[in-house]
């Protein structure tokens, strides 16, 4: 009698992994969906293969009140990556368990979804023995996300740059300057990434979109050159920015502000409502300044001072058949 061979798409090799990302912020004024940057505060997923339970997903949240609202279910956003790049790769995804500590807001532009997606994607590759280059896992992210800045950033750490073709994504990172931090000034609003994007036309006159394209190429080249005195005028965006301001009582007011030292450039962090300043001194000062234009329109904010990340997203295996444990 001919011996039946085990299937092997539903085989999990990983018993256990955990992923940590960093959050990350996109567009930098004028570098719209296609300027990102991974900064210093995590979201560490621990994925558990559960091969015989009958649920298929399994969530725990550790920590953070905003957290409390995400799913304990499939519908959860990670487990929703696994699932989509599962279908992609044509496998089986097995049960399993996921445990979430996160520190990035939820609904805030600092790329909370995009660490999600990523995360989801690298359990997927580790406990299913797929070895995902970093293009598949690009490509993927971006089909599900829809741009490709914040994920690359949350995947590569540092800056980086993006750009879409017909069959892939291209991204470049290099390191970020270390003495250069962020200031990011978060309002106590939510605003979803699909409402922000509503906001946007679809056309753009030819002098806004000549305004983008000088400050986008301007302010690599300053960070080329070492000249961080050139992000004033390299942040400044006609795309973006104007038409969100309606969404997001003081941005308006947050944008305007004058030069002061230490500022070098201001912007909204990704699709908002969280403002950013690139800055190398008089990081209080300038978050105060920030947080005192939503103050005076009853808003409450949370101030943060974050290094930038330049190590991207990092991975463990915690148990696996037949090797020693590796990882961060």
């Amino acid at each position: 009698m001919k011996r039946a061979v085990p299937d092997q798409t539903n085989r999990t090799n990983s018993t256990a992994v955990e992923i940590r990302l960093p959050a990350s912020t996109s567009n930098l004024g004028a570098g719209f969906d296609c300027f990102g940057l991974g900064l210093k505060l995590y979201m560490t997923i621990r994925a558990t293969a559960l091969p015989f339970s009958r649920t298929v997903c399994r969530v725990r949240t550790i920590s953070g009140e905003e957290n409390a609202i995400l799913p304990r279910t499939a519908e959860n956003l990670i487990y929703r990556a696994m699932a989509y790049t599962a279908k992609r790769e044509g496998v089986s995804l097995a049960p399993l368990r996921l445990a979430v500590h996160n520190e990035i807001p939820i609904t805030r532009g600092l790329g909370g979804s995009a660490a999600a997606i990523v995360g989801g994607i690298k359990a997927f590759g580790l406990l299913h023995d797929r070895r995902l280059t970093d293009d598949q896992i690009l490509r993927y992210a971006t089909e599900f996300e829809g741009h490709p800045d914040n994920v690359a950033a949350t995947l590569l750490g540092g800056f980086v740059v993006t750009c879409t073709t017909l069959d892939k994504v291209i991204a470049l990172r290099r390191n970020w300057p270390l003495e250069l931090k962020i200031v990011v000034v978060s309002p106590a609003m939510q605003l979803e990434t699909k409402l922000a994007r509503l906001a946007l036309p679809r056309l753009v006159s030819h002098a806004d979109a000549v305004h983008n394209l000088q400050r986008t190429a301007l302010f690599n080249a300053a960070l080329s050159e070492n000249r961080p005195d050139l992000f004033w005028e390299a942040m400044k965006d006609r795309l973006h920015q104007p038409k969100r301001q309606t969404l997001i009582p003081g941005l308006a007011d947050a944008l305007a502000l004058p030069k002061m030292t230490g500022l070098l450039g201001l912007a909204l962090s990704g699709g908002g409502p969280s403002v950013l300043a690139v800055a190398n001194d008089n990081f209080e000062e300038i978050g105060k300044r920030i947080a005192d234009c939503f103050h005076k329109r009853a808003v409450p904010t949370v101030v943060r001072r974050l290094d930038v990340d330049n190590e991207g997203c990092q991975t463990k295996v915690l148990r696996a058949a037949g090797r020693q444990a590796s990882g961060y």
